[in-house]
């Protein structure tokens, strides 16, 4: 039998397969919210993953940003927690700062993280104790001893709206990426030395990308100094997150909090 790893890549991928069918060309697009758009792409991907994963793994709970919620989840000791592409607006401008987002927790802890980005086929991947992997090569949190040379990856609105004004002169460069997901493989794969974000997120968005940076010898945390408890009644986490190499998270916190 295909371990939940195996599961959840395999369905990232094909999923990543019908997102690209929509990129770039004709779908419908509808607000969930302020700011908070939603495409057949999504949709179909939703669609795709829950069939696939539950079909697989029945006694698993279901977790998703396209799917009405249901609290059955919170009696379920293993639970998929996804989002099937996470950075709709970036894929609405036709910018490949998507992936698919496949996390699996056990008692509230991330034991499987997959990301997909379909367009520049990068495949981030993590279980529990077996590392963490960027195409089948191992990856590594890293970071700068001092804070003034570290890059961090945060959210290109967050950018714009000139909350990241006051730390300009704390940190080397701020990097505006499209995607919570994918922001934390990045930084999993040592493209930057931290992810940070200065407002609430999702379980979805950051379920997968907390256990590819755990076992890239990375943390997640709040706001707060705390890490992400998953699979509770109320999916949002406040008040911010940071996540990268242990020391560097550390340094970091002391400058936002």
């Amino acid at each position: 039998m295909f371990s939940d790893l195996e599961l959840a890549t395999n369905a990232a991928i094909k999923a990543g397969d019908i997102i690209l069918n929509y990129f770039k060309s004709d779908y419908e697009i509808k607000e969930k919210g302020y700011h908070n758009p939603v495409t057949t792409a999504d949709k179909a991907a939703d669609n795709f993953l829950k069939r696939t994963l539950m079909e697989n793994r029945p006694e698993y709970g279901w977790l998703s940003e396209e799917t009405v919620d249901s609290f059955e989840r919170l009696n379920k000791s293993k639970v998929w927690i996804v989002d099937p592409l996470d950075g709709t607006k970036e894929f609405i401008e036709g910018v490949a700062n998507f992936v698919v987002s496949i996390g699996l927790v056990q008692d509230g802890y991330p034991i499987v993280g997959v990301l997909y980005n379909p367009v520049s086929k990068e495949l981030f991947s993590a279980a529990n104790n077996e590392g963490a992997y960027l195409n089948g090569v191992s990856i590594k949190c890293s970071s700068k001893e001092n804070l003034s040379d570290m890059s961090l990856l945060i959210s290109r609105s967050e950018l714009r709206r000139g909350l990241w004004s006051p730390y300009l002169k704390n940190f080397h460069e701020l990097k505006p990426v499209g995607s919570v997901a994918y922001k934390l493989g990045l930084t999993a794969a040592t493209k930057a030395d931290i992810f940070a974000s200065l407002r609430p997120k999702n379980e979805w968005d950051i379920c997968a990308g907390n256990c590819i940076i755990n076992e890239a010898g990375g943390k997640l945390i709040d706001l707060n100094g705390k890490r992400v408890i998953f699979n509770r009644e109320t999916t949002r986490i406040q008040p911010g997150l940071i996540a990268g190499e242990k020391s560097a998270v550390d340094k970091t916190l002391t400058i936002l909090k």
